[in-house]
C-alpha cells in the first residue's frame, strides 16, 4: 500500500493551518472552474489559464526526461498525460505562533505524498517545507528556497510505474528554519504562500511496472491499477 489508515488518522488530531484557491483545465465539462468575477479582480484568470498552459509544456519536459533517464521511450509517460487534467492550487499559509508548530499542536501540512506523477511547487522565502530523507525514515530536512527554480515532487503514479526506484517524495510544511541563536518562544510565523501544480495521468488510463523496472531479483510491488480507482481510493480514505 501507498499509504495506511493509521497514519492518515493521526495526520487528522492535528488541524492544518492553511486555506487554498483550486483551479483546473479552462472549460472542463466535469469539474469546472468558479472564478472570481473579472471585476473583483481583472487578468486573475487570464494569468492562471496561462499559467496553467506554460506549467503543463514544463511537465511534459520533466516527464520526457525521466522516460530517457529511465532508458524508455521519450513519449512513454507522455503518452498518459493526453488530457492535462492537472490542478493548480494557490496555498496561502496565515501568520500563526511558531510554538504552536514546533510542540505539534498545529501544522501547516501534515506530512504526505502526492496522489500523482509529478508535482511542479512554486515557494516563496519564507521556508518550512521539509522532505523526507529516502534514506532515513522518519528524518526530514528543509528544501531551501532558490531564487529562480522550483520544486519537483515524485508522486505516488510515477512510484507506482518505476516499482520504487523513484520513491514519493513524503513532505510536510512547518515551522521555518530557527537560527542558530533563537528557540522561537514568542514568535509568530509569517504568512507563508506557495502555488503547487498537480500533475497526473488521464483518469481511465491503467499505471502499472514500466519495462525495466522489474525482474528476478526486483519483483513487482504494486498491482495495476487505473488512475480513477486510486485516486477513488486515496480520496475515500481521506474523506
Amino acid at each position: 500500500m501507498l499509504f495506511d489508515d493509521e497514519s492518515i488518522n493521526e495526520a487528522r488530531k492535528i488541524p492544518d493551518q492553511k486555506e487554498s484557491f483550486e483551479m483546473g483545465k479552462e472549460n472542463n465539462p466535469k469539474i469546472p472552474n468558479i472564478w472570481l468575477p473579472e471585476e473583483d479582480l481583472p487578468g486573475f484568470r487570464d494569468f492562471f489559464n496561462r499559467f496553467y498552459r506554460i506549467c503543463n509544456g514544463l511537465e511534459l519536459d520533466i516527464l520526457r526526461a525521466l522516460a530517457l533517464g529511465m532508458d524508455l521511450k521519450e513519449d512513454f509517460f507522455v503518452a498518459y498525460h493526453k488530457n492535462a487534467d492537472n490542478q493548480t492550487r494557490i496555498l496561502h499559509y496565515p501568520p500563526i505562533p511558531e510554538q504552536l508548530l514546533r510542540l505539534g499542536k498545529a501544522e501547516r501540512i501534515a506530512a504526505h505524498s502526492d496522489f500523482g506523477t509529478i508535482t511542479i511547487l512554486f515557494q516563496d522565502k519564507v521556508g518550512g517545507l521539509e522532505i523526507e530523507n529516502p534514506r532515513q525514515e522518519g528524518i526530514f530536512q528543509p528544501v531551501p528556497y532558490i531564487p529562480g527554480t522550483v520544486v519537483v515532487n515524485i508522486g505516488d503514479f510515477m512510484k507506482m510505474w518505476t516499482n520504487d526506484i523513484l520513491k514519493s517524495s513524503l513532505h510536510r510544511v512547518r515551522a521555518p528554519p530557527l537560527l542558530d541563536d533563537e528557540d522561537g518562544e514568542g514568535r509568530v510565523t509569517p504568512a507563508r504562500y506557495s502555488i503547487p501544480y498537480f500533475c497526473g495521468p488521464d483518469t481511465e488510463k491503467t499505471v502499472e511496472c514500466a519495462p525495466g523496472c522489474y525482474g528476478p531479483d526486483r519483483p513487482k510491488r504494486y498491482k495495476p491499477m487505473t488512475v480513477g480507482e486510486y485516486i477513488d481510493m486515496r480520496m475515500n480514505a481521506l474523506y
